[in-house]
């Protein structure tokens, strides 16, 4: 573990005096913030995520491809076991410590980008939660899974943090996975070279069906909506008249953006090529 704080301790102090929060300060921010871990890891209670029991794991989908168990990712589950570098390994390659390839809906293709500093301060801070004795049982697949997702993941460099499209990529893309639930799904997955962000992914829930809007400055899309607009929309689920919108978006966890990586976000989704609704 003394290897994963050290590096991201050596990035936030690189970062500069703006930047340098601990690496569990990073971990928690990434974790309870805008990767929104707990939006599939943590089970829900009546009145919404159960805290009590955050990050033990939950039934997330349960369809004809694959019935999908976020696991208890907190000390108490099967990561108990599991060195820091096995535990990044799976977050960032999707691949456990038996070789195991982790399927959908855990979005791998987007953590494959995960810089190691930020990797590691997730593992770090993981490490620090309250173990809780769960087991939410394993997912099925009926369709198959690639051997793995990828190439062996080397060192990946941090994304200098501040107002720019650049790092604005980044959040909505490895961090936020943004841009994997609102690509409309392919045979092999987003369409990321061809459709990226155009939205009409459909997701089913107890609140029946919602599907993912254009997230493109097309007039389908965000257009229209100023960048205040976009910052409620995105951390209070809130339309601009007032009506709420519908999960999975996990504006609980967006909430907790910090102002200049939500205007990072919106920055990057105006850079986006403008992409008109299917259909």
């Amino acid at each position: 573990m003394r290897h994963w704080l050290a590096a991201a301790a050596a990035i936030a102090f690189a970062c500069g005096g703006a930047m340098a929060e601990t690496p569990l300060e990073r971990g928690e921010y990434l974790v309870r913030g805008p990767g929104g871990c707990g939006n599939c890891h943590t089970p829900f209670g009546p009145q919404g995520p159960d805290m009590a029991m955050e990050l033990a794991g939950r039934l997330v989908e349960d369809g004809p491809a694959f019935r999908a168990v976020a696991p208890n990712i907190t000390p108490g589950g099967r990561i108990a076991g599991w060195s820091d570098a096995e535990l990044a390994r799976a977050i960032r390659e999707g691949i456990r410590p038996d070789g195991s390839v982790i399927g959908p809906p855990m979005p791998v293709l987007l953590y494959r980008g995960l810089s190691d500093g930020d990797l590691a301060a997730i593992v770090a801070f993981l490490r620090t939660l309250p173990a809780v004795a769960a087991d939410p049982g394993r997912s099925e697949y009926r369709i198959p899974l690639p051997p793995a997702w990828g190439p062996p993941v080397g060192s990946v460099a941090e994304v200098p943090r501040g107002v720019t499209v650049e790092y604005g990529a980044y959040l909505a893309g490895p961090v936020a996975h943004c841009v994997e639930c609102h690509t409309p799904m392919g045979p092999e997955g987003p369409l990321f070279d061809s459709r990226l962000g155009a939205g009409g992914f459909e997701f089913h829930g107890p609140w029946g069906v919602s599907v993912a809007a254009n997230i493109t400055p097309h007039e389908d899309g965000i257009a229209g909506y100023s960048d205040a607009e976009l910052a409620a929309m995105i951390t209070r689920g809130l339309r601009p008249d007032g009506s709420a919108m519908l999960p999975p978006m996990p504006y609980g966890h967006f909430a907790a953006f910090t102002g200049d990586d939500l205007a990072a976000v919106i920055l990057y989704l105006r850079s986006l090529p403008p992409l008109p609704d299917e259909g």
